[in-house]
């Protein structure tokens, strides 16, 4: 049987962040609201545990610059307040490899040794549950992770992504992103301090209609599709691998995002949760930016490849039959990554993962 949304996890061995550099920048980028976010906090200098969270943080290591900026700003506001950093992924994340990033034993730069009176934590959970205890988050981030849901709600008959989903499809997945962005900003608002502040920067559709890799070139997700049809009308894989092949993700839209927040008669809204900024950007693929500069298309497709393969393979994985000998699958996954790579390589222009991102600050009023 195919394997659910809770087996997914981002490829490991630090090869998530060194290939998502793009996801690196929607942060960087980002760190100038969550530094607004907590100056509008005010945390007092009381002496209590200041708690910050990373949830769907992967090896951390590109969230790494913005951490250490918002841990720095905080101990210099609060001196006497110890902290305390908590990290969060799926049971199956690499977190050997996030602390080896955090305490500085790789060549990420770490702000580990920078901040005085700092705990690191780290919690296999999903923000899909309870994280920390209620009353104690601060400050919770989260980045390019809410997209995926708690299960999958349908099987996608002639895709892989409910982007290309049918119409009832699609609905089944809408419904289930409702549910479980309602869910998730509810444990988050039990899990926040009065005062508190939540930075979540997600993929979704922008006003524009675009999302990830599909921001008017060549859309990835067809192109994804397109390729695991091949190896399926090829016999490489099975039509039952093919079917069971199904990112668990939904794209929400502005609209979907903010609606807990308006609404007053929303669990969200009711819980106090209130809605202090929204906006969509597009960050635009660094590979194709740097494919404009030195117009090897060779040397584009080899760069640009790992980007997609980091996050996208154990999905792909998922999808074929558990009776398959592991270096049968491995290989299946090379050839259907060589398969993309050659398709950028002979015809470049149009491919890009731009990174279409909603970006929402919300505070937790008192009670």
């Amino acid at each position: 049987m195919a394997s659910t949304a809770r087996d997914i996890a981002m490829k490991g061995g630090g090869y998530y962040s060194r290939a998502t550099i793009g996801a690196k920048h929607v942060i960087d980028g980002a760190t100038p609201l969550i530094l607004q976010s907590l100056e509008d906090m005010s945390p007092p200098d009381d002496g209590s545990v200041f708690t910050m969270s990373d949830m769907g943080c992967a090896d951390a290591g590109t969230s790494m610059t913005m951490v250490g900026t918002v841990l720095k700003e905080v101990r210099r506001r609060v001196p006497s307040r110890p902290i305390q950093m908590v990290y969060t992924d799926l049971p199956r994340n690499d977190f050997s490899q996030l602390f080896r990033n955090v305490l500085g034993l790789t060549d990420t730069a770490s702000y580990y040794h920078e901040v005085d009176n700092l705990h690191v934590f780290a919690s296999g959970t999903s923000f899909h549950r309870s994280i920390v205890p209620p009353g104690t988050l601060h400050l919770g981030f989260s980045a390019t992770a809410s997209h995926y849901l708690s299960d999958k709600p349908a099987k996608i008959e002639n895709h892989v992504h409910m982007v290309g989903a049918a119409v009832t499809e699609r609905a089944a997945y809408a419904e289930q992103g409702r549910r479980d962005w309602e869910a998730m900003l509810l444990h988050r608002a039990r899990e926040l301090a009065p005062g508190g502040r939540l930075a979540l920067f997600n993929f979704g559709v922008d006003e524009e209609g675009r999302y990830l890799g599909n921001t008017g070139g060549i859309s990835m997700f067809d192109t994804f599709n397109a390729l695991w049809t091949e190896l399926r009308d090829d016999g490489t894989i099975t039509p039952r691998e093919y079917f069971d092949t199904n990112f668990p993700q939904h794209y929400r839209t502005v609209e979907e995002f903010t609606r807990p927040f308006r609404d007053p008669d929303n669990p969200v809204h009711q819980a106090g949760l209130r809605l202090d900024h929204a906006e969509t950007r597009v960050v635009r693929c660094p590979f194709a930016v740097h494919f404009e500069e030195h117009g090897d298309p060779a040397r584009f497709a080899r760069e640009y490849i790992p980007t997609l393969r980091s996050w996208s393979e154990s999905t792909f994985a998922s999808g074929l039959s558990p009776g398959r000998p592991p270096k049968e699958c491995a290989a299946i996954l090379d050839c259907f990554y060589d398969r993309y790579e050659a398709r950028v390589r002979d015809a470049p222009h149009g491919h890009a993962m731009d990174y279409v991102h909603c970006y929402l600050i919300a505070s937790k009023v008192p009670a």
